[in-house]
């Protein structure tokens, strides 16, 4: 298993980072923490190197390290990494440069195999797509942006499934809602549902919806697969049946309260587009964090 959590600045990504380690966690997983910084273009590169070099000489930071400095300082806190990797300090000078627009650090985790501190220089959505394509994560973790059109576009492209973080607190009481329309993916994410209530210690609540009343005979059965799954792993759960809509009745039965978790619908943007897509029109307006499983 593989994680990568995206962070932007040491003021808004707290949220993003706390949740991802502890989904991290749950998960056992090898994790990669990740800063987009501004792009710079191919003309400059010689340039930039360059003043690199005359800025480790002044003992000078080059833009961005400061935050994946700060990001080192999260893991040391909370004893994500090491005590050698903490006593030792952030390593700053050891940074290896994977091409042009790409470097990143090796640590040792405690809770996690490895963790991994990367740089990269582009604009954001693209590295994202481009980082998760090469190096094959199983779960991408951003925040929620105040950019909807950024979280529709990264929650579309991104390969592996995501999950956004939206107005998360630690000292807040949290259920999941495993929200099941249909068959596609379903039991992959009632396993995922299962780890992120024991990162968080917390319940799930399993909101089965369907368009007719067909429909709902066809979910009796993973009613069933869910029901056991989730008892042998000694998950507190409940279960509801709702008839309608799914984008207007998971609205109504989410809330700031919930990490709300859907299956991916079609990845196709004709499809998209003539459809709709359930977890991006959910997504749009919901207080929930949302992971959405692929």
């Amino acid at each position: 298993m593989k994680i990568l959590i995206a962070i932007s600045s040491k003021k808004y990504s707290s949220q993003t980072l706390d949740v991802g380690m502890s989904v991290a966690k749950a998960f056992s997983a090898k994790t990669t923490i990740v800063d987009v910084g501004n792009k710079i273009n191919q003309f400059s590169l010689k340039e930039v190197g360059i003043a690199q070099e005359r800025m480790e000489s002044w003992d000078l930071d080059r833009p961005g390290v400061d935050v994946l400095e700060w990001a080192f300082d999260f893991l040391s806190k909370n004893k994500f990494i090491e005590k050698n990797e903490i006593e030792s300090g952030f390593p700053k000078n050891t940074l290896i440069e994977r091409g042009g627009r790409r470097s990143e650090v090796y640590l040792k985790g405690t809770v996690c195999d490895d963790v991994s501190l990367i740089l990269r220089n582009g604009e954001i959505i693209e590295e994202l797509i481009s980082e998760v394509q090469k190096e094959v994560y199983d779960v991408t973790i951003i925040g929620k942006s105040q950019n909807s059109k950024k979280d529709y576009e990264l929650s579309q492209y991104i390969d592996s499934s995501i999950f956004i973080v939206n107005n998360y607190k630690p000292d807040r009481s949290y259920k999941i809602l495993l929200a099941i329309n249909g068959l596609s993916g379903t039991k992959k994410a009632i396993k995922y549902s299962v780890r992120i209530a024991q990162a968080f210690n917390i319940g799930v609540e399993i909101l089965y919806i369907s368009k007719d009343n067909a429909s709902e005979n066809n979910l009796k059965a993973i009613e069933e697969w869910a029901a056991k799954f989730l008892r042998r792993n000694k998950i507190n759960f409940k279960s509801s049946f709702e008839l309608g809509d799914a984008e207007k009745i998971i609205n109504k039965k989410s809330d700031k309260n919930h990490i709300l978790i859907m299956s991916s619908e079609s990845s196709n943007p004709l499809k998209t587009f003539f459809r709709g897509n359930t977890p991006l029109k959910v997504l749009k307006n919901t207080q929930s964090s949302v992971l959405i499983v692929k």
